[in-house]
Order: C-alpha cells, then structure tokens, then sequence
C-alpha cells in the first residue's frame, strides 16, 4: 500500500538542483534504458507543497492472493494449524501452541505475550472448543501485528528517495525491480542507483530489472557507491522523478566498516536533496528466522530504520519471526513476499498475515 501526498502547482520547485558541494564524491553516471512514461495526472507528478490531506491508495492484490499467503505460510503454520483437532481445552494444548510459535521463531517474548493473552481472552469469552481458540489466536496475532501494517509514503518529498539495505542473498534486488513495477502501476517516474559498485553482478541485475521495467538505471564500475547514490539524487532532481531508489552493497551486520560505509552513503544523499533519504527500507530473508532479527536490530541502530520487506516466506518454516519484530523491534513491514514473481510481493496485511498462519 503507498499513501501518496497530493501537491499543490508551485513551479519554483521545479527548478534546477544545486551544484553537488565541494565534500561531495564525484563520479559520472551512466544511464541504462529509457524513463518510465509520465503520468501528469498522478498526485505524485505534480511539482508543489503538500496538501492537508494524503490520499491512501492500495493496490488490490491478484486474484488468488490469499491462497498464495496461505500456501507460502505452510511451512511456518505447521505445527500450529494441527493444534486445534480436538475436543478440550487443556493445558496441553497451551504446552503445544508453545512450543510450535517457538518452532516458527516468533521468539519467547513474542510467544509468552500471545499466549498470556490468549488466555485471557479464552476466559474473557468463555471459549468451550479448540476451534474457538483457534479464532482467538488469530485476533491476537493481527492485533499484536496491526502496528507493523502502514503505508510506504510516495509525494512528501519529490523525488522520495528510497534507500535499500541488507545482507546478501536476501533478495534486496529482486525487491527493488519488483518495487519499482508497483510503483509504476501506480503512476510514479523511477529512477534506480546501482549503489553496489564492486559487485559486477549486482549492477547487471538491477540493469535487467531497469530494461524490464524501461527505467533509468544510474550505475559505474568500481568506485564509491556514495558517488553514485549522490549523482542519482541529483539527476533524479533535474529529471523531474517521482522516486530515486538506491541499491546498495550486501553486508553482514557485524561488519562494522561496511555498516559505517552505508551511514557515509545516507549522509551524501542527505547533501544530495535536504531530508533524504526519505524511506530506508531492509530486506530481510526471512529463512534466517531470529537471525533476521539480529539483522534489523543492527541495521535498525545504523540508519534508523523506516521500514522492512520481507522476502522467501514461502521457502520459510520461520514466519512467526515477524511476531518477534513486532514485539522487539516494531518496525513497518511494508511488503511481503511468498513467491517468485512479481504478484508475489504484496502489502503487509496484519489480518490477513495471521489468518493465513493460524489456517
């Protein structure tokens, strides 16, 4: 779901960006493909100031999509779904619910706090069958899950500057073409910062991504990946775009002159246009269970943290790790991915998230 800032006719904005300042890293961008169509009746296309009120506006997932949720959470809601056959409520079936949110790594603390308040709630109502409990459940999770469904805002700056962050083989460039035909669908110019300078794959992939979708890519070889985050900024600004979105190199968390050399690439897009990034978003891998965890935390402390796309659930017996995130470190989940292609990565629906899950 994007929730998009309407703007007011205000040509002054339009204006030439200034001139890159004397600190700022120099290089020479290349661009791969042609930009996207304009959209001049799309709210996030019109140069201005903002207006009072933003206009939410969802995508409506394809046909099929919640079957799909449903089939991609199969390994992570296991153990949980073969819980309620029964005909008693007994402590057994607390003991086993236990163990099987710990076995889907939503974490102790996350699994202590449902399970509190899932007792309450079977006695507040009076639940008499494991399938009544089983409904409970379900209002639990969606209700400890709700504060991680917002909207990735697009228009209160122009461009919005994403930045993206994460490990390697997360699927951080995957999501960032299948991001960038969302944003498409909705209306929005983009642009694409091929940050990963040393990794000749990754900047061929996000190429292909470019040429698929018929964006701009901004991309060199070799050299600082904070000079190419800066010089998109910069022609995103003069190319009159929606959205600049800025890959950047995978790094282990625990690498910290690698962590220290993605907070250098958020300060030189903060020369680039004042306030950017606007959006600095994680993918995270969600095989990794509570390691992925570890991953936000680190990342989190780093940058600060916007938001999450959570890719591979479908490959994962580990889904209930967003139960965790949602208990340890609340940070939005944007989108979520249960597949390969591109209706597979869908807005984060709380509700929808824990009746998959709990099936």
């Amino acid at each position: 779901m994007f929730r998009f800032f309407k703007r007011k006719p205000a040509p002054s904005e339009a204006a030439a960006p200034e001139s890159a300042p004397e600190s700022a890293p120099e290089s020479a961008p290349a661009s791969a493909s042609e930009s996207a169509p304009e959209s001049a009746d799309h709210p996030a296309t019109q140069a201005g100031v903002e207006a009072s009120e933003p206009e939410v506006r969802e995508e409506q997932p394809p046909a099929g999509w919640f079957g799909r949720l449903r089939q991609g959470l199969r390994k992570s809601g296991a153990g949980i779904s073969g819980l309620f056959g029964g005909s008693r409520i007994d402590e057994a079936l607390f003991e086993e619910l236990e163990t099987a949110l710990i076995l889907a790594d939503a974490g102790v603390p996350a699994t202590t706090h449902l399970l509190e308040e899932l007792r309450r709630r079977v006695r507040a109502s009076r639940a008499q069958t494991p399938q009544q409990v089983r409904e409970l459940l379900r209002e639990v999770l969606a209700d400890l899950l709700a504060p991680l469904q917002k909207p990735l805002d697009i228009g209160r700056a122009r461009p919005t500057v994403i930045m993206m962050v994460g490990v390697n083989g997360a699927g951080k460039t995957t999501s960032i073409g299948k991001l960038t035909r969302h944003l498409q669908a909705a209306g929005c110019k983009v642009l694409l910062a091929a940050g990963d300078t040393f990794r000749a794959a990754a900047r061929e992939q996000l190429a292909a991504w470019g040429q698929r979708n018929e964006v701009q890519v901004i991309a060199q070889q070799g050299g600082d990946p904070a000079a190419v985050a800066f010089d998109s900024v910069q022609a995103g600004r003069a190319r009159d775009m929606d959205v600049v979105i800025v890959d950047t190199a995978g790094r282990l968390p625990t690498q910290a002159h690698l962590m220290e050399e993605l907070r250098k690439v958020k300060r030189v897009i903060g020369k680039a246009m004042e306030g950017a990034p606007h959006e600095a978003i994680l993918v995270i891998d969600a095989t990794n269970g509570q390691n992925a965890l570890a991953q936000l935390r680190a990342f989190d402390d780093a940058l600060g943290l916007s938001g999450i796309i959570l890719t591979k659930l479908d490959g994962s017996a580990k889904g209930g790790v967003i139960a965790a995130i949602a208990r340890e470190r609340p940070v939005p989940i944007y989108f979520i991915g249960v597949g390969e292609s591109l209706e597979d990565l869908q807005s984060f629906d709380a509700r929808a998230f824990a009746q998959a899950l709990v099936d």
